[in-house]
């Protein structure tokens, strides 16, 4: 059995670069470690890094820093940015990590300002501080041989920042596109700062395979890592570090639920097709009595966490309903593969589910079958027996 090192990133108070370092030197990775593989960047005259333990609402943290010691900044471009990254002989997770961050902050500034990635000019995010953050969240990352990273939604924040480009609301634009391209969970805490800076923005939708509550994981360490703002709440990124057993595969799905008792039941039998033709995992319906003693019908749809909004948009244009709830449930999938069986009437597709590797159960696909039984003038049970008796050894 082979165990996985998962983490996920808690964030009440937002995400930044400097959170990030901060909660993975508490969590354990060394500072000296860190210093080491960032000089390969040849940035060392530009910057210090170092960290201290400090109180925020009450709890000892830890806050690490990266002062800059050249009052000119560095505005590079994402190919200078890029030929550092690479020349730097770094992990090589953490060099294709670190590219694809910065390829996507790319992105974004490219989609705010109108111009292509490569012809960004960055500010902020292409500032020496900026390169430290990130490269330097790839290499604890790798240090602590995390291979999957989860994040919660990020709150919204608010108010105003002052930026290269002028006084900018909060959510900063490029924060906006970054959260759009994944259809980032937000949300208010009524906290009127900035809370997330496009180089927090970039580091979760870059490497966070999802956007949900914490996952199932055996409980290893917490990281704490200190924001700079003092905040009504404590100003706080938390570092989940885990285990989960490989064998088990799982992922995170959202749960789309509402009563219905007001809609001609033939409607029902057209949603169904709408939406499996959005791709929605699974959708079922329950019948349930309502208020008022009325019959009425539990309208369930089961979808990844990024389809959420398009298969609301139908439920809500093809129904009565005035409101959907919202679940994030982790579920655990065995590994499963399709092959092709062949009969003397065609082919047909076979789902293999395995367990530990051992087939445990082996099922034609309905469609195929039914297919071949209307081409063939055959009973479609005597056709998925046949490829039943025609299985080869799996």
């Amino acid at each position: 059995m082979s165990i996985k090192q998962i983490a996920y990133l808690e964030c009440p108070t937002g995400i930044s670069g400097d959170m990030c370092l901060g909660a993975l030197v508490d969590v354990g990775v060394p500072l000296d470690y860190l210093k080491e593989k960032l000089s390969r960047l040849g940035l060392d005259a530009e910057h210090l890094l170092w960290s201290e333990k400090v109180y925020r609402g009450q709890q000892i943290v830890t806050k690490v820093h990266v002062d800059l010691l050249e009052i000119t900044q560095h505005h590079r471009h994402l190919p200078e940015i890029e030929k550092l990254i690479e020349e730097a002989t770094l992990p090589p997770g953490v060099t294709e990590w670190s590219l694809a961050i910065f390829g996507q902050l790319a992105i974004a500034e490219g989609a705010v300002h109108g111009i292509p990635p490569e012809k960004v000019h960055f500010h902020e995010v292409g500032a020496t501080d900026a390169i430290i953050d990130i490269v330097g969240t790839c290499l604890g990352l790798d240090w602590l041989n995390i291979e999957e990273l989860y994040c919660s939604q990020l709150p919204t924040g608010g108010g105003v920042v002052k930026a290269a480009h002028g006084t900018l609301s909060v959510p900063t634009p490029a924060v906006l596109k970054l959260w759009e391209s994944r259809n980032v969970p937000v949300y208010s805490n009524g906290i009127e700062k900035e809370l997330v800076t496009p180089t927090g923005a970039a580091i979760a939708v870059t490497l966070a395979k999802s956007f949900c509550s914490v996952p199932t994981m055996r409980l290893e360490k917490i990281g704490l890592g200190a924001g700079s703002q003092e905040l009504v709440l404590p100003n706080v990124l938390r570092l989940w570090l885990g285990q989960v057993d490989e064998k088990k595969k799982s992922d995170t799905v959202s749960v789309l639920e509402t009563q219905i008792d007001d809609l001609n039941p033939q409607a029902i039998g057209y949603l169904y097709s709408v939406l499996f033709q959005a791709e929605a995992l699974d959708v079922f319906t329950t019948a349930v009595m309502m208020k008022k003693s009325r019959p009425g019908l539990l309208l369930t749809v089961i979808c990844l966490p990024e389809q959420v909004e398009e298969l609301s948009r139908i439920i809500f244009k093809e129904t009565t309903t005035l409101g959907i709830r919202y679940l994030t449930q982790e579920r655990e999938i065995l590994e499963r593969e399709i092959k092709i069986v062949e009969t003397v009437y065609g082919s047909v597709r076979v789902k293999i589910a395995r367990y530990e590797g051992e087939v445990i159960n082996i099922q034609p696909e309905y469609e195929d079958c039914a297919k071949l039984a209307k081409q063939h003038q055959q009973p479609w049970r005597v056709i998925h027996q046949m490829v039943l008796n025609n299985l080869p050894q799996f």
